[in-house]
């Protein structure tokens, strides 16, 4: 059976493709401050900014590496130039994670899979600087998978949207800014997918469609909490700009790609949450 080391695993993106592969794979994680993890012996302890990784590559030996790390960028620049070079000289290839930010200075129109990447944001050149070392390596050790927003029943986004509902707070929304979006659990399946078909390349994984991320939001508070909410209208140009990347090369198959209605369907389902 194929290893799987997921780096990141216990965060809520890392953890949902942790679930979604373990009944299929040999699958690891690396977990760092969370809790209730230092019995499963399928995860590792790992603080990138003290540790290195070679002991637990050692151990696993894995055939794919996902990184879904998170924190101090110049901690994870370390840490994937090392991945890199163990990748281009073992027999495994990496899975990386990178976010629609790497198309952040441009505005007027959607981003596309091999399109030129620039960043105003800090953020952004920093997904980029990992994406061109990434893109360095030969064809086929490297899968890079562009996110936009993700949401989910538990993800950090939507549950201080539902606690500002709770408290009667304003949720932060940018009517000008044009998104895709995707939810955790749809974007576990995707990953699933292009492992199983053994795909490799850059990967666009959001909705087919795209809304305004402030239409998105109301739409998302209606349905959750049945109220209208209170909203901070947040301007970050004068005309309509889009944060939005949509496959046209590689596409995956239609019932793996998901409209934003039908995202926001699983956000406000309540036989869902009994899965969490």
């Amino acid at each position: 059976m194929k290893s799987i080391l997921i780096l990141g695993a216990s965060g809520f993106i890392g953890n949902s493709i942790y679930r979604e592969l373990s009944p299929f794979f040999d699958t690891y994680g690396t977990y760092n401050s969370a809790k209730g993890y230092d019995q499963n012996k399928h995860f590792y302890s790992f603080n990138f900014e003290k540790d290195g990784l070679g002991n637990i590559l050692n151990e696993v030996k894995p055939k794919l590496i996902i990184s879904a790390l998170r924190g101090d960028f110049n901690a994870q620049l370390e840490t994937h130039e090392f991945l890199i070079h163990f990748v281009r000289n073992k027999n495994c290839r990496v899975l990386f994670f990178s976010s629609a930010n790497v198309f952040d200075a441009f505005q007027h129109y959607p981003s596309y899979e091999y399109d030129k990447t620039l960043s105003e944001s800090i953020y952004g050149r920093f997904k980029i600087k990992i994406e061109n070392q990434l893109m360095r390596l030969p064809v086929g050790k490297f899968v890079i998978a562009r996110l936009p927003m993700v949401f989910g029943l538990n993800a950090p986004r939507t549950l201080k949207i539902d606690r500002a509902i709770q408290t009667n707070q304003p949720i932060e929304v940018f009517p000008n800014t044009i998104i895709n979006i995707n939810n955790d659990n749809r974007l576990a399946q995707q990953i699933h997918y292009i492992i199983n078909k053994k795909k490799t390349g850059i990967y666009h994984l959001g909705s087919s469609d795209l809304i305004s991320h402030y239409d998105f939001i109301k739409m998302l508070v209606k349905k959750r909490h049945k109220k209208p909410g209170v909203y901070k209208q947040v301007f970050t140009s004068n005309s309509m700009r889009y944060l939005a990347t949509l496959p046209k090369k590689n596409k995956l198959p239609s019932h793996l790609l998901p409209s934003y209605i039908e995202i926001l369907d699983d956000l406000t389902c309540i036989d869902n949450k009994k899965h969490y």
